[in-house]
């Protein structure tokens, strides 16, 4: 099995693990179990909240003690374990520890994953430029994968997600071990200050007003990044209970109409340099937050019928767009307007605003809000939802519009 075969299958199943029940939790959460806004948006801010701390305390240790390969085989046979624990919760203030821990042990594998991937191909004399996008492509095919399996053997609303989720991050723990070495690099000298070890240097940024402005809007447009994730399939599936859409191939298959968005996100991403060099970095960015626009006005009027489901089609593809455009060009602003000495630094800030802080109080907020203003006795009005995210993020896009100033450099800007 070739090397670049094998880190294929990693990447694969790395978000096959997760894509499993990250998209249908809400369907779980607020269709199958009843529960609040407010308490779904607690647990799924846990996601939010791991992402703070534990991609910095692990990249500590495998830098400094372990193995990477092997802190990443054990932490997912860990997150496996605890998700067969899912199903046995029946309120969600448990539920929330539980999902916690979960994330504890998954979040930190994502930049495991690269770190891993990067090392062996490093080794190995492979161009990662030219080599690593096709292997970490193959994570979002896994990612679909997972939400097609979800939907086709009918766990979407029930706890036999998790199980799916666990199965398949238990084998590729085990899997993990069989990859090749990566030792402990000791970049972190003896000396080194916790703010250091943490990579909590890259808050100086905040001095200069042009970063400061661009961390403050990735952490408001980080607060709509999971908004989809967390309320889409069950806006699908709550179609119903209307009559005219119960039997309809939306309800029925809500996961696989969702992940479109993902297939779009494969796409969109080839664009990217086009756009760059064709509209420049803060023009890109704009448009990821039109498209965020787009995507949330789209689903306030979008229906299963057949003169409005294209509304719904397009809202999955224009995601795509929104997430990429936004993500990609936000990391490479970072990349070419900070300092060698901060790069790596700077970069997890800019997650830490994006998936940490701001997804957080999307989470929290959004299911307080929703909970408060429309939810009634006869359920959740999804119209007055989405529209009230599409208004948000408007704001946010003409507000970024008129402060962050960025000249454009089409060499600069393409050749990172």
């Amino acid at each position: 099995m070739g090397l670049k075969f094998r880190l294929t299958v990693m990447s694969f199943m790395q978000f096959f693990v997760w894509g499993a029940w990250l998209i249908t939790i809400g369907t779980y959460c607020f269709n199958a179990k009843g529960w609040t806004g407010a308490q779904f948006g607690a647990i799924f801010s846990t996601l939010a909240l791991s992402s703070l701390f534990m991609p910095a305390l692990t990249g500590i240790i495998a830098d400094k003690w372990m193995n990477a390969e092997k802190l990443y085989g054990i932490l997912q046979i860990c997150y496996g374990i605890v998700l067969f624990f899912v199903p046995q919760v029946n309120d969600p203030d448990t539920l929330y520890y539980v999902i916690f821990l979960a994330m504890i042990f998954y979040m930190p594998t994502i930049s495991l994953s690269n770190s891993i991937s990067y090392n062996i191909l490093k080794n190995n004399n492979y161009d990662i430029v030219k080599v690593f996008p096709p292997i970490r492509v193959w994570g979002t095919i896994g990612f679909i994968a997972a939400m097609w399996t979800t939907n086709l053997t009918g766990s979407k609303a029930n706890g036999n997600q998790f199980i799916i989720a666990a199965f398949a991050a238990i084998a590729l723990g085990v899997y993990a071990f069989t990859l090749p070495k990566c030792p402990p690099q000791k970049s972190i000298s003896k000396d080194a200050s916790m703010i250091e070890m943490m990579g909590l240097k890259a808050f100086k940024l905040f001095g200069n007003v042009k970063m400061a402005l661009f961390f403050i809007f990735a952490m408001f447009l980080g607060g709509a990044l999971q908004l989809t994730n967390m309320y889409g399939d069950s806006f699908l599936d709550d179609f119903k209970n209307l009559p005219e859409y119960a039997n309809s191939f939306v309800v029925k298959y809500s996961t696989i109409i969702m992940s479109i968005s993902q297939i779009s996100e494969t796409v969109f991403i080839l664009t990217i340099p086009f756009f760059l060099k064709r509209f420049g970095i803060k023009k890109v960015m704009l448009i990821s937050m039109i498209a965020w626009f787009l995507r949330f006005g789209l689903f306030a009027y979008g229906n299963p019928s057949p003169e409005l489901l294209w509304m719904i089609i397009l809202s999955c593809i224009v995601y795509g767009m929104a997430f990429d455009f936004f993500n990609i060009s936000g990391s490479l602003f970072v990349e070419t307007t900070t300092d060698s000495s901060i790069r790596s630094s700077a970069q997890g800030l800019f997650m830490m605003m994006t998936n940490g802080f701001g997804a957080y109080l999307g989470s929290k907020i959004s299911g307080v809000v929703i909970d408060k203003y429309y939810t009634t006795a006869e359920g959740k009005d999804w119209h007055g939802i989405w529209l009230s995210f599409a208004i948000y993020s408007l704001i946010i896009a003409i507000l970024f519009a008129v402060f962050f100033k960025h000249k454009h450099n089409p060499d600069l800007e393409v050749k990172h």
